[in-house]
């Protein structure tokens, strides 16, 4: 296996919260970091940068320890969302590349490439302050992709832009990074957005990474209930462990019924865990319990909302348990007052420790 070109080793900046932070990033890949805000995700991309330095650890690119060199001389290139003002696009692009030692005649050409990447070419002349709010951001990153540094590095790149272009520029960016065999990190506080654009996803809590894996595997099998509530929603039912065997067990939910899941991060019995199960993971049927099978529940079906790609809906379970579930448009659903039940599968439900 090649060595990694970036390594984060033992890492610790106490004023950010950072104890301990450990990940490798691969040459070609995006790296992901995900938390929510204040945790510490974009103090890791300014240590990195030479902006700050750690308390403890080491930061390694291509095995060569970061923090003998200072910040222009560490190979990375960083996303910075304001543009300066009163520049055409291509002075604007190509303002950052003397300092990163860029030869005068190498310039024209790498400015050339990072527009044509960002579909901002033959808009050389224009100043990128009266362009609109969309083109602006993608000179942002015309600007950073421009030094063909080693690291790319995106703090929330994407923040105040509409969820429609957020989402139609991520899968542009995927593909652009791809293309062009980048090196990337970023940090962001989107669930979405790091599956959208990242190969590998690493959650940071309690100062340090929870879990690192591929966005699917993240996604299916979270290690703790934060990082399954970082990824998509989740219905959480708490309840109580009744019994335990290896990697399943048993919980009786504080609203009456029994039910069995995987064992994530939940105690023995005794011990009080949630129940973690996706909306689309959720069976429903228009039958009493009895009719639909083993393993199903009774449900009373309290509201429905039509989202265009599918349908919301919100069953009691229970005594008082509300559980979601998601069904395309068009399905045979219960109706108010009429039979309804629900049932998963236990491997698809996962027993996690109380949150405190």
């Amino acid at each position: 296996m090649d060595a990694p070109l970036l390594r984060f080793e033992g890492v610790r900046k106490s004023a950010a919260g950072l104890q301990d932070v450990s990940f490798d990033l691969a040459r070609g890949e995006t790296l992901a970091l995900l938390a929510p805000a204040g945790a510490g995700k974009s103090m890791l991309l300014r240590l990195l940068a030479g902006t700050e330095r750690p308390d403890a650890g080491r930061m390694l690119l291509a095995g060569r320890d970061l923090a003998p060199l200072a910040a222009p001389r560490r190979g990375l290139s960083a996303f910075e969302p304001g543009m300066p003002p009163r520049r055409t696009l291509q002075e604007a692009v190509g303002q950052p590349l003397p300092g990163f030692d860029i030869a005068a005649r190498d310039r024209p050409a790498r400015i050339a490439r990072a527009l044509t990447a960002l579909g901002l070419d033959g808009l050389e002349g224009r100043r990128a302050d009266q362009l609109g709010p969309l083109p602006q951001l993608r000179a942002a990153f015309a600007r950073a992709l421009a030094p063909e540094q080693p690291i790319l590095l995106l703090d929330d790149p994407f923040a105040g832009l509409d969820p429609a272009p957020r989402r139609a520029l991520a899968f542009e960016l995927r593909r652009l990074f791809r293309a062009r065999g980048l090196t990337v990190l970023l940090a962001t506080r989107e669930g979405e957005e790091a599956m959208a654009l990242a190969d590998r996803i690493a959650v940071l809590e309690e100062g340090s990474i929870a879990q690192c894996a591929a966005p699917r595997a993240l996604y299916e099998e979270p290690a703790t209930a934060f990082i399954a509530g970082l990824l998509g929603e989740n219905n959480r039912l708490p309840g109580t462990v009744e019994w335990r065997e290896e990697s399943e067990c048993g919980i009786r939910l504080d609203c009456g019924p029994l039910v069995e899941a995987r064992v994530a991060d939940a105690g023995g019995p005794g011990s009080r865990c949630i129940v973690a199960i996706r909306p689309d993971r959720v069976a429903v049927a228009a039958l009493p319990a009895e009719e639909m099978g083993e393993g199903a529940l009774p449900a009373a079906l309290r509201d429905t909302v039509f989202l265009g790609d599918h349908v919301r809906l919100l069953l009691e379970l229970g005594e008082g348990g509300m559980l979601v579930a998601r069904r395309p448009p068009g399905s045979r659903m219960p109706v108010p007052g009429g039979p309804a039940s629900v049932a998963w599968d236990p491997y698809a439900a996962f027993a996690y420790r109380a949150l405190r």
